[in-house]
């Protein structure tokens, strides 16, 4: 069945605009709190959000569908996504929700879940909820009297989390002397992600902690590593940090203010681990537009990558399948599950911290461990999502793209899970080639489904 409120994670758009509205947001905190009543008796859920105006909105419509269905909510506030998804195992509750769009502008919010173990929901129970709130049936479900569920703050939360992180680096080590620039995007993170850092030792030049819930993710965070890669070279700092609005992806400079992405923060920590022979199976996963580079980095060193579909939750479904503790994305999500069940940036940045130390290497020596292939990535806006394998002068394109590539590259061409996109990634030897190829690939796609076609 094809889902109509949840995306590749959880539901998302513009706030106050279907589906995320507070009427929606009643209607999935019903249904949450109806399947959390099939399975326990402890009857809790966990709800946190990042720092967006909405946020007051979908919180109280959150809480109104839980109690209503005789649940009781556990308000936490601003705390990064991973926050949720520890604290929901912590808490012995019965699942955890988030309120946030992670990257997205502040206009835009969204509502991802978790279960009672800390992992995201699966597809089949998203599909039921949506069922459960599109067939009305459990409308006529009202607990009535002291049925009614109760909304509870819970004040030490951050401080919770915070002693969390710092147990998931090791005790040996100290981060004495370290100077860090710290990005939290006026997001999520801002209270949470200083402490922890400042609480290990490190010198802490923070950004992004100024949040007015206007200003999530403008101009600041992963997706402007410029602003921290400024902020390293001026204050001649060892390592730049910057989160994005939820804090469960992270994208790092280097001590000369050079980038230093997700798929290379994979190659270093499966280089250490591999050496340290503390890697499950020598094996890491990586989605699809992972950089082929990161194949290589982790082939020399002995191991092997493992490819899943795009979206952290499915690099987790496949760890778990399989029985590895490291994967992530070139966006910045990693996941270490011998410390979390989820993307969490503050964690990662530990694990690189931690690795910093022990090899007394820069972050700049160590990500030449992996050497990236050219690779672009266009994004043409779309009317609807067809399958373009309906329209014949797009899959000659794209045929005559791989074909002059041949083994030398791939072409992937895939929809977003959270906005109106396809996306169009061509890898090379040649960053022009590739360049012309995806430019000519999307021209043809913009003119079939463009947004501003008729």
């Amino acid at each position: 069945m094809k889902k109509k409120l949840f995306g590749t994670d959880g539901v998302r758009g513009v706030a106050n605009i279907h589906p995320m509205t507070a009427e929606i947001a009643m209607q999935l905190g019903r249904s949450i709190a109806y399947l959390c009543k099939e399975h326990t008796n402890r009857h809790r859920i966990v709800i946190g959000k990042d720092t967006r105006l909405s946020g007051y909105m979908i919180e109280n419509a959150l809480v109104a569908g839980i109690c209503s269905m005789g649940v009781d909510a556990l308000l936490v506030g601003p705390l990064p996504t991973p926050a949720i998804a520890f604290l929901t195992g912590s808490m012995r509750a019965d699942a955890g929700v988030v309120i946030s769009a992670s990257h997205n502008a502040y206009q835009d919010n969204g509502i991802k879940f978790f279960s009672r173990d800390g992992f995201k929901l699966p597809d089949e129970l998203e599909l039921r909820m949506e069922e459960m709130i599109f067939s009305r049936k459990i409308d006529s479900l009202r607990p009535t009297a002291d049925e009614v569920g109760k909304a509870f703050r819970i004040d030490d939360a951050s401080g919770r989390y915070i002693v969390y992180l710092k147990h998931a680096f090791p005790k040996e080590l100290d981060l004495n002397g370290v100077k860090v620039v710290l990005d939290c995007a006026n997001g999520a993170a801002y209270k949470v992600a200083p402490a922890v850092f400042r609480e290990l030792g490190a010198e802490v030049i923070s950004l992004g902690v100024g949040p007015d819930g206007t200003n999530i993710n403008a101009g600041c965070g992963s997706l402007h590593p410029e602003v921290i890669a400024d902020a390293v070279r001026e204050h001649r700092a060892d390592i730049g940090i910057a989160l994005d609005g939820d804090a469960d992806r992270v994208i790092f400079v280097d001590e000369f203010g050079n980038e230093v992405d997700g798929d290379h923060i994979m190659a270093i920590c499966a280089t250490d681990m591999l050496q340290r022979k503390v890697l499950p199976k020598k094996t890491v996963v990586a989605t699809v537009m992972s950089n082929l580079g990161l194949d290589i980095a982790v082939g020399n060193a002995g191991g092997k990558v493992v490819r899943s579909d795009v979206g952290d939750r499915y690099v987790v479904e496949e760890m778990r399948r399989g029985g590895y503790a490291l994967g992530g994305e070139q966006s910045g999500h990693m996941v270490f599950l011998e410390h979390s069940t989820t993307g969490d940036g503050i964690l990662t940045a530990l694990q690189v911290l931690a690795i910093m130390r022990r090899s007394e290497k820069t972050l700049s020596d160590l990500a030449g461990v992996m050497i990236s292939l050219p690779q672009i990535l266009i994004n043409v806006r779309v009317r609807e999502r067809k399958d373009i394998r309906q329209y014949p002068d797009i899959a000659d394109a794209i045929e005559a793209a791989e074909k002059q590539l041949g083994e030398q590259g791939r072409v992937l061409i895939r929809y977003s899970g959270t906005e109106p996109l396809l996306r169009i990634m061509l890898e090379g030897q040649n960053k022009y080639e590739i360049t012309e190829l995806a430019q000519k690939i999307a021209k043809t796609i913009d003119g079939r489904l463009g947004a501003d076609k008729g």
